[in-house]
């Protein structure tokens, strides 16, 4: 998230901090999602089809702003992350080799700053080759400081054909436990439909915000078909929806769902979706990183609020 998109998320947590709510519309979009109700101290929880374990619905992406050092400043609000991220009931931490030293970082907070046990470790593979995949998957062992990954993706599908037969090797080895593949544009909806559609897969992370819907129409029905977890990339939409948002109220319903910020209210929309399993924004920051885990809380959003989100957005 630019410096940019971070002053604008400060704005419109401002303007939201008022919010109240008087009415609700009718039966909860996803009432039929199997989410796991905590009694409202927890963060809800949604099962992994291959599995049935339950997964946190907000967790962390690590693109950019774990892109750091030890010297930098930003390096220093991390640790002050993962608490926010671990208190709230969250686990998921998902990176990648094309992230920089998001890898890196992350291990080395887990390790020395945090407890690892709360973690699920997501990453990827992200080259061409055989041998040049194997390579970069042992080094992001090293890297998160782990002998088990919990979710091992083939980022943006490259060369998935060939990662494919080790990911599934290793996932019998144990050194993995689920496998999945990854995209963000809809240029490749076509290629992910036909791979979701050939390969059992235990996982897919795409690219689904309020204001760029485009999987609803068919890969989220999809993966719901074939029973594939959802992992939501770019939930801001990289940032535009935001800064479109915040001039203007929240419904007066916000409330009735427990829901205080945009931020929140744009990642409950996807949590609303029952093919949804998690949502992963990124943040550096420990104050976002809680607000953003606010969205795994409280009741699920209608069809009709739905709808009302989407007229807003226009």
């Amino acid at each position: 998230m630019s410096h940019t998109d971070e002053y604008t998320r400060r704005q419109i947590l401002t303007l939201a901090a008022g919010a109240s709510a008087v009415f609700t519309f009718g039966p909860a979009f996803a009432a039929t999602t199997p989410s796991k109700d905590t009694g409202g101290k927890n963060m809800l929880t949604r099962a992994i089809p291959s599995s049935s374990e339950p997964l946190p619905l907000v967790g962390l992406g690590t693109y950019r702003g774990f892109d750091v050092g030890p010297s930098s400043p930003a390096y220093k609000q991390l640790p002050a992350v993962l608490r926010a991220l671990f208190e709230k009931g969250g686990k998921v931490i998902d990176s990648s080799p094309m992230y920089g030293r998001a890898e890196e970082t992350t291990g080395e907070l887990l390790s020395i700053h945090e407890p690892r046990s709360p973690a699920f470790l997501a990453t990827k593979v992200w080259t061409r080759g055989r041998e040049e995949g194997i390579a970069q998957m042992e080094q992001s062992f090293k890297l998160l400081q782990t002998d088990r990954i919990d979710l091992m993706q083939i980022h943006n599908l490259l060369d998935w054909q060939t990662h494919l037969p080790t990911l599934r090797k290793w996932k019998e080895e144990g050194r993995i436990r689920y496998i999945g593949i990854t995209h963000y544009t809809a240029s490749a909806y076509d290629e992910v439909e036909a791979v979701l559609k050939a390969e059992p897969l235990d996982f897919l992370q795409i690219n689904y915000a309020l204001d760029d819907r485009g999987v609803e129409k068919r890969i989220l029905p999809l993966c719901r078909e074939r029973g594939v977890a959802v992992i939501c990339n770019r939930p801001f939409g990289g940032g535009n929806l935001l800064s479109r948002l915040k001039d203007k109220p929240l419904p007066r319903w916000a409330a009735d769902v427990r829901v205080n910020s945009w931020p929140q209210m744009a990642l409950k929309f996807l949590l609303s979706h029952p093919a949804v399993t998690c949502v992963i924004p990124g943040t550096g920051n420990p104050r976002y990183m809680a607000d953003n885990a606010g969205a795994g809380f409280g009741p699920m959003l209608t069809g009709a609020q739905r709808e009302q989100l989407i007229d807003i957005v226009g």
